[in-house]
Protein backbone atom coordinates (compact mmCIF):
# COMPACT_ATOMS: atom_id res chain seq x y z
CA UNK A 1 0.00 0.00 0.00
CA UNK A 2 1.85 3.34 -1.15
CA UNK A 3 2.01 6.44 1.21
CA UNK A 4 2.15 9.60 -0.27
CA UNK A 5 2.95 13.15 1.53
CA UNK A 6 -0.38 15.02 1.17
CA UNK A 7 -0.36 18.80 3.07
CA UNK A 8 2.54 18.03 5.15
CA UNK A 9 1.60 14.73 6.54
CA UNK A 10 1.78 11.37 5.55
CA UNK A 11 -1.16 9.56 4.05
CA UNK A 12 -2.12 5.61 2.94
CA UNK A 13 -3.21 5.21 -0.04
CA UNK A 14 -3.90 3.09 -3.24
CA UNK A 15 -2.47 3.14 -6.88
CA UNK A 16 -5.28 5.70 -7.87
CA UNK A 17 -4.68 8.01 -4.89
CA UNK A 18 -7.65 7.26 -2.95
CA UNK A 19 -7.32 7.33 0.96
CA UNK A 20 -7.42 3.93 2.13
CA UNK A 21 -7.45 4.48 5.82
CA UNK A 22 -11.06 6.15 6.85
CA UNK A 23 -9.48 8.17 9.86
CA UNK A 24 -6.57 9.63 8.49
CA UNK A 25 -9.31 11.84 6.66
CA UNK A 26 -10.00 15.52 8.46
CA UNK A 27 -11.24 18.53 7.06
CA UNK A 28 -8.03 20.21 6.70
CA UNK A 29 -6.98 17.09 4.30
CA UNK A 30 -10.29 17.53 2.37
CA UNK A 31 -9.63 20.80 1.64
CA UNK A 32 -6.16 20.13 0.19
CA UNK A 33 -7.25 17.24 -2.00
CA UNK A 34 -10.03 19.39 -3.03
CA UNK A 35 -7.25 22.44 -4.00
CA UNK A 36 -5.29 18.87 -6.00
CA UNK A 37 -7.91 18.73 -8.26
CA UNK A 38 -9.38 22.54 -8.51
CA UNK A 39 -12.03 22.48 -6.24
CA UNK A 40 -12.71 25.38 -3.96
CA UNK A 41 -15.09 24.18 -0.91
CA UNK A 42 -17.96 25.74 -0.33
CA UNK A 43 -20.72 25.37 2.28
CA UNK A 44 -22.60 23.20 -0.39
CA UNK A 45 -19.52 20.85 -0.93
CA UNK A 46 -19.15 20.60 2.52
CA UNK A 47 -22.51 19.13 2.71
CA UNK A 48 -22.01 16.79 -0.11
CA UNK A 49 -18.95 15.53 2.04
CA UNK A 50 -20.45 15.26 5.36
CA UNK A 51 -23.75 13.26 4.03
CA UNK A 52 -20.40 10.71 2.14
CA UNK A 53 -18.89 10.04 5.03
CA UNK A 54 -21.58 9.61 7.60
CA UNK A 55 -23.03 7.42 5.20
CA UNK A 56 -19.79 5.49 4.68
CA UNK A 57 -19.28 5.26 8.20
CA UNK A 58 -22.37 3.19 8.47
CA UNK A 59 -21.91 0.93 5.33
CA UNK A 60 -18.27 0.71 4.46
CA UNK A 61 -19.42 1.01 1.19
CA UNK A 62 -19.11 4.59 -0.96
CA UNK A 63 -22.65 6.06 -1.63
CA UNK A 64 -23.28 6.05 -5.71
CA UNK A 65 -24.11 9.21 -7.36
CA UNK A 66 -27.86 8.07 -6.97
CA UNK A 67 -27.70 7.30 -3.57
CA UNK A 68 -26.02 10.53 -3.00
CA UNK A 69 -29.04 12.17 -4.80
CA UNK A 70 -31.68 10.29 -2.90
CA UNK A 71 -30.70 9.76 0.14
CA UNK A 72 -28.45 12.98 0.57
CA UNK A 73 -31.03 15.11 -0.87
CA UNK A 74 -28.68 16.53 -3.49
CA UNK A 75 -30.04 16.87 -7.16
CA UNK A 76 -27.98 15.12 -9.89
CA UNK A 77 -27.67 18.24 -11.47
CA UNK A 78 -26.31 19.99 -8.57
CA UNK A 79 -23.72 17.54 -8.05
CA UNK A 80 -21.92 17.63 -11.31
CA UNK A 81 -22.02 21.30 -10.65
CA UNK A 82 -20.02 21.05 -7.79
CA UNK A 83 -17.77 18.11 -8.50
CA UNK A 84 -17.75 18.37 -12.48
CA UNK A 85 -16.69 15.66 -14.94
CA UNK A 86 -16.89 12.65 -13.16
CA UNK A 87 -18.40 14.06 -9.39
CA UNK A 88 -19.00 10.47 -7.79
CA UNK A 89 -15.18 9.89 -7.76
CA UNK A 90 -14.45 13.13 -7.03
CA UNK A 91 -16.48 13.01 -4.30
CA UNK A 92 -14.94 10.16 -3.20
CA UNK A 93 -11.22 11.23 -3.27
CA UNK A 94 -12.10 14.75 -1.20
CA UNK A 95 -14.19 12.84 1.32
CA UNK A 96 -11.29 10.60 1.68
CA UNK A 97 -13.25 7.29 0.53
CA UNK A 98 -12.67 4.68 -2.00
CA UNK A 99 -13.90 4.90 -5.11
CA UNK A 100 -17.79 3.98 -5.36
CA UNK A 101 -18.26 0.57 -7.01
CA UNK A 102 -19.27 0.83 -10.54
CA UNK A 103 -16.69 4.17 -11.41
CA UNK A 104 -14.17 3.40 -13.54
Amino acid sequence: MPTTMIGRRPIDVNDEGFLTAYDQWDEELGATLAELIGLELTDRHWQVLRFLRADYAGRKETATLRRTSTLGGFGIKELFTLFPGKPAKKMAYVAGLPKPKGCV
